[in-house]
């Protein structure tokens, strides 16, 4: 038996355990930078687990789940919305189980263009105007990092700024850079630090940007 008929054979298990215990999950498929969730491209029968038994619980800033579908009706970047929230698919390796990520925001990124201020002092730095958007809609999962940035004042009462962990698809033709801007649905913004493209799509560190 070849992989490809294997890899099938697989998916086809899959898709009966989710025939069995699954939901209906709404699948989109972003086509570029700008994404809207509009008409779903197709819906089926999905079922999420941190474990194929089914025996362990999800913990604490863990966003990576198996999703048991038919994986032949699905590619990597590809997002399933069922009643109990939004994942998108970051792998789905040869044979390995389905790679889904949980998410618990949506993000745009602007890119800032540092414009000279006319002025007795002058003033280049990031202003509203500025920033351009690059990527808007994105559901994306973040996560709160393990450290966080001290104040160069370090007064008494200073608090560190708290540095967060984001995890998106790749957006083909869209680059992240350093210092670009996120702002999630909740008006927070953030400002990327390390920006790395994995196989699995994008893992953003970055820390909140103080008003």
């Amino acid at each position: 038996m070849n992989q490809a008929a294997l890899q099938q054979k697989v998916y086809d298990g899959y898709a009966k355990a989710a025939l069995r215990i699954g939901k209906v999950a709404a699948q989109y498929r972003p086509s570029g930078p700008f994404f809207t969730m509009g008409a779903p491209l197709a819906s089926l029968l999905v079922a999420f687990t941190t474990n194929m038994g089914f025996t362990k619980f999800n913990a604490y800033a863990h966003p990576v789940w198996t999703s048991l579908h038919d994986g032949s009706l699905t590619t990597p970047g590809d997002y399933l919305v069922t009643e109990d929230g939004t994942w998108f698919i970051a792998a789905q390796q040869s044979l390995l189980p389905i790679l889904a990520v949980s998410c618990n925001r949506v993000a745009s990124m602007f890119r800032v263009s540092q414009e000279n201020g006319v002025g007795v002092i002058g003033y280049a730095g990031d202003t509203g105007a500025s920033e351009v958007a690059i990527m808007t809609g994105w559901p994306c999962s973040i996560l709160q990092g393990t450290k966080g940035e001290k104040n160069p004042a370090q007064l008494p009462g200073d608090e560190r700024t708290p540095w967060w962990i984001i995890l998106l698809p790749e957006s083909a033709g869209t680059i992240l850079r350093n210092a670009d801007i996120i702002q999630d649905d909740l008006g927070r913004r953030y400002v990327i630090s390390s920006p790395e493209l994995t196989d699995l799509g994008w893992r953003l560190t970055a820390s909140m940007q103080v008003p």
